[in-house]
């Protein structure tokens, strides 16, 4: 099997897609000014104690406070809370962690009230992102994940990964971390560092540690609350640290900062792997190149066609998500009903897999699978989804098929689920049904470039449409383009994008900034 990343930067967000053997599998998309992402952490303020939730709420500056239970206060928060009441009282001298003295464990069954009060300043981690309606939840037994470790202040156990199986190298990663971690810090040993050297672990860890140092350093500043002290510096690099894997044949980005980060990156973490790193610098949009857009738009949306004309119904409630199987219109199995159900059902256990991976979908899955007679049939299917599922990241757990029919699946949910509207507004009558004359379309592109070119002084650019509409500009010896460029000077670019609709256009400027021409030419 062979992998690969494609990073697609927008000005306004980060796209990262994941591909097995060509096919997408996973796809993260984050705004580059995202903010109360998972693992940031911040100096915030208690807002309200909630007794009856054994919880409170704090501000962090999102627009709903944040909601942080007893039992996410972790064991050693008397601890952090001490040492934090310290950093804010003095702000000349930042006092070493090495030095702090541990505090008792709290009580496992106390309450939020005897611990916290009303306006007090407490360091805390987001641990789940906000969905719906519904604030960030928050943790304060923080902790700096890398690559190998993660490094947990205030905390002195080292615990191994239990995926790594081999008792020789637990042993020997967990006295090897033993000896090398400061006092008053504990490590988790991450699965990926199986076989690593102490000079790759030492490496890291010191990079972890200078983290909380940056972190405690911006408590000791801090004028205001809440006040963000710690963020990953790259939110390319934070989503592409969880994904990367020494064996991705490329890693494909089209800006040349990020290209530059993540070839840093991976020059770090796997010297020998940093010439997978390409900066991709084709006309075409990076997604389009990689057929990965067209995978967006077929495996997004409700419905979802599979093979042989089987297909999946999803739909996505506040509770739970629920998937339908169908097996359409596709052709009967010779051997009869049951052997055509476990077909569809093989097929759809597949894809469904892929589709919990590919939209993040959270919470509770029910999916409901068409109908099957024979016990070893259920058992079949369940043991298909459980083999898909090995390589989903998220914990996961799977109940065996009902007498129903029906499977249930529970999946880690740590942020919303990947939701990618498949349909498409009329650009031209926004959806009331009418439009100017189609054929008209390329004489009001042409006063566009026009106005572009000689009241603008705009000379080189691209102009972005559907690929029908290119390929009839591009068409014939003495085509429209070739035309444009005669008149209008040959800095112009047709650049066809399968993410815009039928009538649908944008122009960019040579830098990569967007022309809003629909607004020009309605204030010139």
């Amino acid at each position: 099997m062979t992998s690969e990343l494609v990073v697609d930067v927008q000005p306004k967000e980060v796209s990262i897609a994941l591909l097995e053997d060509k096919s997408l599998v996973e796809l993260q998309n984050e705004g580059r000014s995202a903010s109360f992402a998972v693992g940031n952490m911040y100096l915030g303020r208690v807002k309200k104690l909630m007794p009856g939730l054994n919880a409170c709420f704090v501000d962090v500056g999102y627009e709903k406070d944040a909601f942080l239970h007893y039992l996410d206060l972790g064991p050693q928060f008397n601890s952090l809370e001490k040492f934090v009441k310290q950093t804010l009282s003095n702000k000349k001298k930042l006092s070493p962690i090495t030095k702090a003295n541990i505090l008792p464990d709290i009580d496992k069954d106390g309450t939020i009230a005897n611990i916290l009060k009303v306006g007090q300043e407490v360091i805390v981690q987001v641990a789940k992102e906000p969905i719906s309606t519904k604030g960030p939840r928050l943790t304060s037994e923080i902790s700096y994940a890398g690559r190998y470790l993660i490094l947990i202040p205030f905390n002195d156990k080292v615990s191994v990964s239990q995926k790594i199986k081999s008792s020789e190298e637990r042993a020997r990663l967990k006295q090897l971390l033993q000896s090398i971690k400061p006092k008053n810090f504990g490590v988790i040993v991450r699965t990926v560092a199986e076989g690593k050297r102490v000079a790759e672990l030492d490496t890291e860890l010191k990079l972890l540690l200078k983290h909380w140092e940056e972190s405690m350093v911006r408590v000791q500043k801090a004028t205001k609350y809440p006040t963000l002290i710690y963020e990953e510096t790259s939110r390319v690099v934070a989503m592409l640290r969880d994904l990367f894997n020494p064996s991705f044949e490329n890693i494909h980005v089209n800006d040349e900062t990020v290209f530059n980060e993540i070839k840093d990156y991976v020059s770090l973490i796997a010297p020998e792997r940093a010439s997978i790193v390409k900066h991709y610098k084709g006309n075409l949009p990076i997604f389009d190149n990689f057929g990965i857009t067209k995978q967006i738009k077929s495996s997004f949306g409700k419905t979802v066609s599979y093979k042989s004309g089987a297909y999946l119904i999803i739909e996505h409630t506040e509770a739970l998500h629920v998937v339908d199987v169908n097996s359409g219109n596709r052709a009967k199995n010779a051997n009869g009903q049951e052997a055509n159900a476990l077909e569809v059902n093989l097929g759809a256990a597949d894809e469904l897999a892929r589709q919990l991976r590919l939209r993040d979908m959270g919470g509770i899955i029910v999916i409901d699978f068409i109908d099957m007679g024979h016990a070893e049939n259920r058992q079949k299917v369940y043991e298909r989804m459980t083999a898909n599922m090995q390589k989903d990241r998220a914990r996961h757990n799977i109940l065996p098929l009902s007498k129903f029919g029906l499977m249930q699946i529970t999946r880690q949910r740590v942020r919303p689920a990947m939701d990618v509207n498949t349909s498409e507004d009329c650009p031209t009558c926004f959806g009331k049904g009418t439009i100017k004359s189609s054929i008209l379309f390329t004489d009001m592109l042409e006063s566009k470039i026009g106005y572009l070119v000689n009241k603008l002084k705009i000379k080189k650019f691209s102009l972005h449409i559907h690929p029908f509409i290119a390929a009839y500009i591009n068409k014939g010896f003495f085509s429209l383009k070739r035309q444009w460029q005669m008149k209008y000077g040959f800095g112009i670019k047709i650049i066809p994008n399968q993410s815009l609709a039928f009538l649908e256009y944008k122009f960019y400027e040579s830098s990569g900034e967007e022309v809003d021409m629909k607004e020009e030419l309605d204030n010139k």
